[in-house]
């Protein structure tokens, strides 16, 4: 039986319609200064991704020992080669990329902690780690006792937002230096993980970076100690890349990509980069966006005219850091590829007259292993989970596509309180991220989306009856 082309046609209208944005592309193509850039940071060694149907044999015999990322590498035929001398590699870089099983050859340039991030010291508060009496009669949402110096859950729209979401049923995985369970990320959802560095399933964090940013995404909440998490009901997903010392290479950060999106993962955080542009770290982001994955990253904290990566490539959301006053910090990058700014903090300052340094506030380890404390960290590696967080509580709201999500997080950034701008502003991206607004928008949108189905597929249906009724009378 034929459906009516007007049917058809009412249903793709209704369901795509403008609720339905393309990609946006940051552009992401490296020049040939920053391909010179990589080559000199590390000349000797080669990123070199084979085809993934490359056998074991065809690689035995190519005169070069191939050393593996990980255990994945047998999968995805990604592998690192060193060299005597930069002539050798770049000799052999010119003839790998003319080897028709050869898919790319990057330097193996390192990654790192952006600098600044606890250069200035992070300063610990001691009476955070207490945990609060509750008075069930007067107890407050939420009752975890230092959240008033989470001035930065406030600056992007909490606890308000939280009425429409906290998260539910979304998965978040932190590309990091893994993630400790400190004492008030106990009771959160972790699910398994991977440690790039060690090549094995233990993903425990012994830099205290990674646990920080697990903890603005989904630290417990409301359990009458510590501190808040955005998305506090979301799963956490801890993937180490990067080593006690801060540093990773980029072949382990595209593993780690395309590990998040195979297992389900509907978020990546990643508050790390660099200068230089990494093939395998291109396409893996090209395959978790394919995956339905929105991926996250920080600017980098150079305080100059140029975004990180992988922030700066296509299909990622680059995140500016604000401070307590709304205006970007010092050390934040800035660009045409900023989407979106959330609030980095500052310590080096107290504009709010709270006693405490204005940076942002979360269980984590001591600097040396010795312990945990609540701590105070600053950097756009702080901004970034933020806005990975709000994206949790935007997907468990029901809205999934990550280009559908992204396009919620820049349409309702709201402008900063002293800043005036139309349209995209190289600091600021479209705003400031705000989890109430971007939750009520993607209600509103997802009951439209719904609404518009249902008029659809009603639509569809008089079409059907009017084909039986068509058909009957001949």
């Amino acid at each position: 039986m034929r459906i009516p082309a007007a049917a058809l046609f009412a249903l793709a209208a209704i369901t795509m319609g403008s609720w339905w944005p393309t990609s946006r592309n940051h552009g992401g193509v490296p020049s040939s200064e920053e391909l010179a850039e990589a080559a000199r940071a590390n000349p000797v060694t080669l990123l070199v991704d084979f085809r993934d149907d490359v056998s074991d044999a065809a690689l035995a015999v190519n005169s070069y020992l191939e050393e593996p990322i990980s255990r994945f590498s047998s999968n995805d035929r990604l592998y690192r080669i060193r060299f005597r001398t930069a002539e050798e590699a770049e000799a052999a870089a010119h003839k790998l990329r003319q080897d028709p099983m050869v898919e790319s050859v990057d330097h193996d340039v390192q990654v790192s902690l952006f600098p600044d991030e606890v250069a200035s010291g992070p300063v610990e508060s001691p009476e955070c780690a207490r945990e609060g009496k509750v008075d069930t009669a007067a107890r407050s949402f939420p009752d975890d006792p230092c959240f008033h110096y989470q001035w930065h859950l406030h600056q992007v729209g909490l606890p308000a937002a939280w009425k429409l979401g906290q998260g539910d049923g979304v998965l978040v995985a932190i590309i990091d230096t893994g993630v400790s369970r400190v004492p008030d990320l106990q009771a959160a959802r972790l699910v398994p993980g991977f440690n790039f560095v060690a090549d094995n399933e233990k993903a425990d964090d012994d830099h205290g970076h990674g646990t920080h940013v697990a903890g603005t995404i989904a630290q417990v909440t409301n359990n009458a100690r510590g501190v808040a998490g955005i998305a506090f009901r979301a799963a956490l997903m801890p993937l180490k890349v990067l080593s006690a010392q801060g540093s990773g290479s980029m072949g382990a950060i595209a593993q780690a990509i395309r590990f998040a999106a195979d297992h389900g993962a509907h978020v990546i955080n990643m508050s790390l980069g660099g200068p230089f542009p990494v093939t395998p770290v291109r396409r893996a982001i090209e395959y978790a966006h394919r995956k339905g994955v929105l991926v996250v990253a920080a600017a980098g904290n150079d305080g100059r005219g140029r975004v990180s990566y992988p922030a700066r490539y296509p299909n990622v959301v680059a995140v500016a850091a604000t401070q307590w006053d709304e205006s970007t910090t010092f050390y934040s990058n800035w660009g045409k590829e900023i989407d979106i700014a959330a609030p980095g903090g500052n310590i080096r300052v107290d504009q709010n007259g709270d006693g405490k340094p204005d940076g942002i506030l979360q269980n984590t380890l001591l600097p040396g292993g010795k312990g945990d404390g609540y701590l105070w960290f600053m950097g756009t590696s702080m901004a970034a989970p933020h806005v990975a967080g709000i994206a949790a509580l935007v997907m468990g709201a029901g809205v999934t596509r990550p280009d559908v999500v992204e396009k919620v997080l820049l349409d309702t950034a709201r402008k900063p309180k002293s800043v005036a701008f139309d349209g995209h502003d190289d600091h600021y991206g479209a705003g400031i991220a705000d989890a109430q607004a971007a939750l009520n928008k993607a209600q509103r949108s997802r009951g439209a989306a719904t609404l518009g189905l249902g008029v659809a597929l009603a639509l569809l249906g008089l079409g059907l009856i009017a084909v039986a009724l068509v058909s009957r009378r001949r």
